[in-house]
């Protein structure tokens, strides 16, 4: 006479409560195996979401170049013409000169800012996005128009919630016309925002009698090319000038030397937390298999009264199963418990991800059913009247 699902479930919930010392031990070995994965999984989370917030502070990946030397010529915007033609699969390039920083005025407010002098293509490189107004345009540059863009913290210091499209900012002892302003970003040597000043290159050029170039800035296609561009440009440019000391780097290579290592502290963490659930998946198996040894006569009553091999290898899975179940969500709910209480007490970035918790959860399910699955095989192929006996 078989039995329905329901009675199955009925008969091994009864069967774990019958022996609960043992039932515990299981769920606790599966508990702290699947709480090692959890948290592995969990640091491999809160480490990306720190990386994406740095990211988000920084301008678009890109390689940045510089040159100097002694003695020849020194970078001109012919030369970042030079690189553009040379160049396969880049986005954007763009050509900067940083200028001494000095005081910038709005009626009786006053700044500090980053003061850059860019190109028009800048504002692709940087990725940065217009929050309101324009960029530079055609005009801008041809004309040599005394205009200007901040970004939104040095439009917050100055302006204080007024509008400052259209408005005048003195600097460098001139006023420039306000026409667009950007969303924030640090810059790599930053260590605290000071908020940003822009001006088209040849209005820099006409005030200073400066050609040269400070830097250029070229964006690729696809993150992935950063390394391959890197070598690209260094490459041409030694061959631009030689004898000169270039540089080339990628602005968020400090960033990704960061993720490679907070991502083999996560890989590394979850291997042990791989082993503690291995080991808790042996303990499964081991009271399996002394709970088979001591059930064996109520397993030969059972057989005797009609269940069946497929009853029997059901119900040892099932129980299993439960008990793997409790420990690892009762595991996943103190993990997830626990990095609430430390994100908020760091202050870090971290967000409850389903695929994490059922990764945890079913590496324990699979763990527990394949522990029990060879002593429940053994279970519901033993003879009745041999069982009986015993």
């Amino acid at each position: 006479m078989s039995l329905s699902p329901q009675d199955l479930i009925i008969l091994t919930t009864k069967s774990l409560f019958s022996n609960r010392l043992r039932s515990f031990l299981t769920t606790f070995g599966v508990f702290m195996g699947v709480a090692a994965v959890n948290a592995s999984l969990q640091v491999g989370t809160i480490s990306r979401g720190i990386m994406a917030k740095q990211l988000a502070q920084r301008d678009a990946p890109q390689v940045q170049a510089s040159v100097w030397s002694s003695e020849g010529r020194q970078p001109k915007l012919e030369d970042m013409q030079f690189l553009r033609s040379r160049l396969k699969n880049v986005k954007a390039i763009s050509a900067s000169n940083f200028m001494p920083s000095q005081k910038v005025f709005y009626q009786r407010e006053e700044g500090k800012p980053m003061m850059l002098a860019v190109t028009r293509d800048f504002i692709v490189t940087s990725g940065r996005k217009i929050l309101q107004g324009r960029f530079f345009n055609h005009a801008d540059f041809k004309k040599y128009r005394p205009v200007a863009v901040i970004d939104k913290f040095l439009a917050d210091k100055l302006f204080r919630g007024e509008n400052p499209i259209d408005k005048k900012i003195f600097a460098r002892d001139r006023p420039f016309l306000v026409v667009g302003i950007v969303e924030d970003k640090m810059s790599q040597m930053q260590q605290e925002p000071k908020g940003t000043f822009f001006i088209p290159m040849s209005i820099y050029t006409s005030m200073t009698g400066d050609q040269d170039i400070n830097a250029f800035s070229i964006r690729p296609r696809k993150d992935n090319e950063m390394k391959e561009l890197q070598d690209s440009v260094e490459q041409l440019l030694k061959q631009r000038f030689p004898g000169a000391e270039v540089w080339a780097y990628s602005n968020i290579q400090d960033i990704v030397m960061q993720k490679q290592t907070l991502d083999m502290a996560s890989w590394g963490l979850t291997g042990v937390g791989m082993i503690s659930l291995l080991i808790s998946g042996v303990g499964i198996g081991n009271i399996t298999i002394a709970a088979v040894v001591e059930r064996t006569s109520e397993i030969g009553l059972r057989r005797a009264i009609g269940a069946t091999k497929h009853e029997i290898l059901l119900q040892f899975i099932l129980e299993s199963l439960i008990l793997s179940s409790i420990g690892g969500i009762t595991a996943i709910a103190a993990v997830h418990g626990l990095t609430v209480v430390v994100s908020n007490t760091f202050n870090l970035p971290y967000e409850f991800e389903i695929q994490t918790a059922g990764l945890s959860l079913g590496s324990a399910l699979v763990v527990g059913m394949g522990a029990c699955f060879f002593p429940a095989v053994r279970a519901s192929q033993l003879d009745p009247v041999q069982a009986l006996r015993e």
